[in-house]
């Protein structure tokens, strides 16, 4: 009875001196950092000299918030138990969580679909959903890199550029058509992925991230200077807008506005561009999934957790790695051929270092190898910016505070997953004419 009773405490989580004392720890120590961050103002005056105030009401109520944060997260630990102690959410409450996880995405599917016909008069949330489907697209696509093959990337922008690039000095210098520079600029991505690929083919870990560093900040560097191809700062502009499969998006007699008798409207350009969008981003987690379940893909998989043993099983690494930063290059080189002509200019201060971590960050937070929470990760991170636009200077340290929170709480992300797509249900017995030592 004693021995249950000490288990039965241990689930329950710690008490309330407990949960107290940590939380009065987490608020000194935010009192410490956030002192000179929040509770005193300095700025140049006039005059030029360093003038100062003290914000001490602002500082007191992010100490207060740290302080009532660390209570709730010692509850919801509490309620929902560690992890290799026994739950204690209520039988009720894991149903509807389970039914919850399992209507997700079908639901969260629809409602893209609806967002041009719910938000057709609102153009700002229109390019926003743009601009989020986007980094999905690239999530995904970097994911394959990340997630399924386990290769650091902190190079992810220069297939970005690549693809940017391709498209436009395609359309503007030949004439050639969206359509067929799209998987022209995939294809020139996926060269690039591999001549990344080859030199980093021994490298690991950090060694790794360096030179995919290095290389994107190649691309970067060769694109302002390579000023006779790519206009260099000044960058492309005039790039042709997309067509409906040849017919232009205008007000003219050959628009599809007159072809179907409707009145032209500019947010039919943006629809279009939405849907366009939206198909590359469920083509690329198509085509993901099914890789995932080829031999490709488990080679992927084998190579993230183990590399030595990846060899010893007679995998082809240089093949494997090979293949996944084509393929994630291709995808990036998709996503920037789109970005290229919904823009209509590009120029390199769109493909910094920035983007890459912050494609990095989405594929982190979301979870390695889960689509779904690259998905959600993308939606938090883009929105989240948004979101928190109207508290100015608060933003960056509310959304900071927000992704160590993530980080605390969901150490994977928000949904992580590194189980094998193809695994044994049950254990099966070898044939001991198949092993030396006689017995299966």
């Amino acid at each position: 009875m004693a021995a249950n009773a000490s288990q039965a405490k241990t689930a329950r989580g710690p008490d309330a001196a407990f949960i107290l004392k940590k939380a009065v720890i987490s608020a000194l120590v935010a009192l410490v950092l956030f002192s000179l961050m929040i509770g005193i103002r300095t700025e140049a005056g006039s005059d030029g000299q360093l003038t100062w105030w003290t914000r001490f009401g602002d500082l007191a109520a992010m100490v207060a918030v740290v302080f009532g944060g660390s209570i709730a997260m010692e509850l919801l630990r509490r309620w929902w138990g560690p992890v290799d102690t026994v739950r204690v959410v209520p039988p009720s409450a894991q149903k509807v969580f389970s039914f919850a996880g399992r209507a997700l995405v079908p639901a969260l599917l629809i409602f893209t679909f609806l967002v041009p016909v719910i938000f057709y008069d609102e153009r700002y949330i229109l390019d926003l959903g743009i601009l989020v489907l986007t980094y999905v697209m690239l999530g995904w696509g970097l994911n394959v890199v990340v997630g399924l093959a386990g290769l650091l990337d902190l190079g992810y922008v220069a297939f970005y550029a690549v693809g940017a690039y391709s498209y436009a000095l395609l359309a503007t210098n030949f004439g050639l058509s969206f359509w067929i520079c799209l998987p022209l600029a995939g294809i020139l991505a996926a060269f690039f992925g591999v001549l990344l690929g080859f030199p980093v083919l021994r490298l690991r870990g950090d060694y790794l991230a360096i030179v995919t560093l290095a290389f994107g900040e190649i691309i970067r560097l060769v694109i302002i200077n390579w000023q006779t191809l790519t206009g260099g700062p000044n960058g492309i502009s005039g790039i042709p807008r997309p067509t409906m499969f040849g017919i232009p998006l205008t007000p003219g007699d050959d628009g599809l506005a007159t072809l179907l008798r409707i009145e032209f409207s500019p947010t039919h350009r943006i629809v279009f561009l939405f849907y366009l969008i939206l198909a590359l981003a469920l083509l690329t987690n198509w085509v993901t999934i099914r890789l995932r379940r080829l031999p490709i893909g488990r080679a992927w998989e084998a190579l993230r957790e183990d590399e030595v043993a990846c060899r010893a099983l007679g995998i082809n690494t240089t093949t494997t790695k090979l293949t996944a930063f084509a393929t994630g290059a291709m995808f990036g080189g998709f996503a920037g051929a789109f970005f290229a002509t919904r823009q209509g200019f590009i120029s390199p201060e769109s493909f910094t270092f920035h983007e890459s971590a912050l494609v990095l960050a989405i594929v982190v937070l979301g979870g390695m190898g889960s689509q779904l929470g690259v998905a959600l990760a993308a939606l938090a991170m883009i929105g989240g910016f948004e979101l928190f636009r109207g508290l100015e200077q608060f933003r960056m340290l509310v959304f900071g505070g927000a992704m160590v929170l993530l980080m605390i709480w969901r150490p994977r992300g928000l949904i992580g997953h590194r189980a094998p797509t193809v695994f044994l249900e049950r254990n099966t017995a070898i044939s001991s004419d198949l092993v030396k030592e006689g017995h299966g």
